[in-house]
This record gives structure tokens, C-alpha cells and sequence, in this order.
């Protein structure tokens, strides 16, 4: 066979992974035009704004899981850790503002949640790393332990201490656009750079890939574990302020089940869960796929148990989408 003849069949074998990389991205431009089509109300400006300030809350803390699940680790206490973070913000509001004013209690509410979301995720890094303890067991137990720590704080009811002012950081909007959209978009953007573009993100893809030539080629594999985890903490802390924003109080049953949607974002827009591979871009997607068929399935009217199924169905099928197109690439 000539080189001329072979050089066509040569192209699309080359263009085929290329194509792959956007499978994600084809489902769900189809999903919006089947929306579109068919859910009534799916178009409205009101609807999409709905659905991205509902996605914002989520999309956080997606953006931080990613990073934990390239690097060869899972935590499964991003909802409790939300939950917790509202909690303790609310509880500090309280008992702070009549000495020191609603601003100072307010930011050190913030700040005190965001610190103990940090410091959960370095104490899960640290089991993994210094007691080879896996992720997935310690942060279950984190789970409980943080559920638990945010209705001790609450006492099992609502504590709505903040400020009538705080409600716009979760309810309200600059240009149009809901306010959590932009810090979504703004983790977004730093996720994106921090992975694609830093020598750290180059590391997490290392570790997550193999972790013992990393640690050979002079990467410390208990720095990246352990700051993708606090990073993600942190990120479920602001996440639960925002919440906390929202429904104006904080509140033990905040975000019950939320890190199983975190984690089906996750592998939705193409990670794996072997570690080493995934994009953030991707996770963008899988974060937008979920907000749109849940909204879409509730426009249309169905069931509430049959989207428990849907959602299933689709994290299953992303996984075995995923692991077809990485057979093929290989």
C-alpha cells in the first residue's frame, strides 16, 4: 500500500481520539436541545439563571473533588463538611455580633469555617499519608463526625443569627447574573489554571498516576494528598456559606447526600476513578449535565424516585462510556 493511499485511513485514526475527548460535551448539547424541545419553560432566562445559581453551590466543591480524585483519593465528607460550615458560621454570628457588630462576626465566621474545612481536609491527608489509612475510610467517619458536630452546634434546629444583609451572597445578583454563579465561575477559572498550567497540577496528574516514580522524580506525594484534600475542604466550607446564605440559616440536614452529586459530577465530565486522568473542563460539563437533566426531569414532571434511577443510570453509564473511549485511545 502506498503512503498516499494510507495517509486518509491514518487522519481518522489519528482524529478519532480527538473526537473522544468531546463525547461528554456531544451528550450534552443533545440533552440541551431535547430540553429545549420538550420541557416547557427550559429557555426562560428565569429558568437558566434558576438552574445556574443551583448548579454554583455544587460546581465548588466538583472543582476540588476533581483534583482529589486525579490525585488517587476520594473524600466522601464534602456534604457534611457544607453542613458544618453554615453551623459554625451561624453559631459564631450569634454569639459574636452584639459585642463586635454583624460585619466583624460575620467575617469571623466565615473565616473560622473555612479554617476547620481546610484543617478536616489536611487531617484526611495526613491519616492517608502518615498511617496509610485510605480516604475513602477516613473521610466516611468524617462524615458522621461532621454531621454530627454540625446539629451539636444547632441542637438539631435552624439557627438564623446572620445579618439581613448576608442573604445577598446566596439570593442575590450583580448584572442579572445570581452572585454564586460568579464564584463559581471564579473557582472555576483558578482550578482550570491551577491544573493545566502549574507545576502542583502537574504533580496531582503524577501522583494520582503513579505514585512511586513521583516520589522518585522528587515529587512530595504527601504534600500534593494532603493540600488536594485541605483544598477541597476549604472549598466545601465556602460552598456551605453560600448555602447558609441562601436559606438563611444554618441548618445539621444541610446538603445531606450532596457529595454523592459532587463525586457523579466528577466522573461525569470524564475523571477517573483510578486516579492520574480528568479535566476540569470536563468536571464544568458533568456539573452542567447533572443541573439540566434535574432540572428538565422536574419541568417534565417526573417522579422524584425516577430521577433517583436516572441519575444512576447515568453515572454508570458515564463510567462505562469513560472506560470504552480510554480503551480506544489506549
Amino acid at each position: 500500500m502506498s503512503e498516499a493511499s494510507a495517509a486518509p485511513g491514518h487522519a481518522r485514526w489519528r482524529r478519532a481520539p480527538q473526537l473522544s475527548l468531546y463525547a461528554m460535551e456531544t451528550c450534552l448539547l443533545v440533552l440541551i436541545v431535547f430540553l429545549l424541545l420538550a420541557a416547557p419553560g427550559f429557555a426562560s432566562v428565569g429558568n437558566l439563571l434558576n438552574v445556574l445559581r443551583t448548579i454554583s453551590m455544587l460546581g465548588i466543591v466538583a472543582f476540588g473533588m476533581t483534583a482529589v480524585i486525579i490525585s488517587g483519593e476520594i473524600d466522601l465528607s464534602v456534604g457534611a463538611g457544607i453542613a458544618l460550615s453554615g453551623c459554625l458560621a451561624a453559631w459564631i454570628v450569634g454569639g459574636l455580633t452584639a459585642v463586635i457588630g454583624a460585619v466583624a462576626a460575620v467575617t469571623i465566621g466565615a473565616v473560622a469555617a473555612i479554617t476547620v474545612g481546610i484543617c478536616t481536609g489536611i487531617f484526611a491527608g495526613l491519616m492517608r499519608t502518615m498511617f496509610n489509612v485510605p480516604t475513602f475510610i477516613t473521610t466516611l467517619g468524617l462524615l458522621t463526625a461532621l454531621r454530627g458536630a454540625a446539629n451539636l452546634i444547632t441542637g438539631g434546629f435552624p439557627v438564623s443569627t446572620f445579618p439581613s444583609w448576608y442573604d445577598f451572597f446566596g439570593n442575590g445578583s450583580w448584572f442579572g447574573v445570581p452572585f454564586p454563579a460568579f464564584v463559581f465561575l471564579l473557582v472555576f477559572a483558578a482550578s482550570y489554571v491551577m491544573m493545566r498550567y502549574t507545576s502542583f497540577g502537574r504533580s496531582i496528574y503524577a501522583v494520582g498516576g503513579n505514585a512511586e516514580a513521583a516520589r522518585l522524580s522528587g515529587i512530595s506525594v504527601a504534600f500534593v494528598k494532603t493540600t488536594t484534600l485541605a483544598l477541597t475542604g476549604g472549598l466545601a466550607a465556602l460552598s456551605g456559606l453560600l448555602i447558609a446564605s441562601q436559606i438563611g440559616s444554618g441548618t445539621g440536614t444541610t446538603a445531606t447526600g450532596m457529595e454523592l452529586d459532587v463525586i457523579a459530577a466528577t466522573i461525569i465530565g470524564g475523571t477517573s476513578l483510578f486516579g492520574g486522568k480528568g479535566r476540569i473542563s470536563g468536571t464544568f460539563v458533568g456539573v452542567l449535565f447533572l443541573g439540566f437533566i434535574g432540572n428538565g426531569m422536574t419541568l417534565l414532571n417526573v417522579s422524584e424516585y425516577w430521577q433517583y434511577v436516572v441519575r444512576g443510570a447515568l453515572i454508570m453509564g458515564a463510567v462505562l462510556i469513560n472506560q470504552v473511549l480510554e480503551r480506544r485511545r489506549g
